[in-house]
């Protein structure tokens, strides 16, 4: 597989990840609101800390994300003088990145954190064993 294609193929992962974090906040905050049971589900809610947990370290230890140096490292090998690349990357790079100190993403990302880590406390995850049949 080409170094282009590969490019590709982590921004995906990279928006993917994001996407999971945002959205799986969404849906636990609407679950909360309409009893949904299934945003209590334990795995759900470790994995979903625990992502949120490395970015916010990453961040507050001033380490660059492993997906972005991969990519970008990718892309060099490519010969492609930008992050954006082709039609895939381009689009994942415009909804995933803007511009603005690196103060600015850590500020954003703790708070993201915090917010998760709110409503686990809020509406914690299940832990109950499974039912005995």
């Amino acid at each position: 597989m080409s170094p282009a294609v590969l490019a590709n193929v982590v921004a995906l992962i990279h928006f993917a990840w994001v996407a999971f974090l945002v959205l799986g906040l969404a849906a636990i905050l609407l679950g909360i609101a309409f009893r949904w049971e299934w945003v209590r589900n334990r795995w759900f809610r470790l994995v979903h800390l625990t992502m949120i947990a490395i970015v916010v370290g990453e961040s507050l230890a001033g380490v660059a994300c492993p997906l972005t140096v991969w990519e970008h490292r990718l892309r060099m090998q490519a010969g492609q003088t930008t992050l954006e690349g082709d039609f895939i990357a381009s689009w994942v790079h415009r909804l995933m990145f803007f511009q603005a100190e690196p103060w600015v993403f850590t500020i954003i990302y703790v708070a993201f954190g915090l917010a998760v880590l709110a409503v686990w406390i809020v509406a914690p995850p299940r832990w109950r064993k499974a039912r005995a049949e």
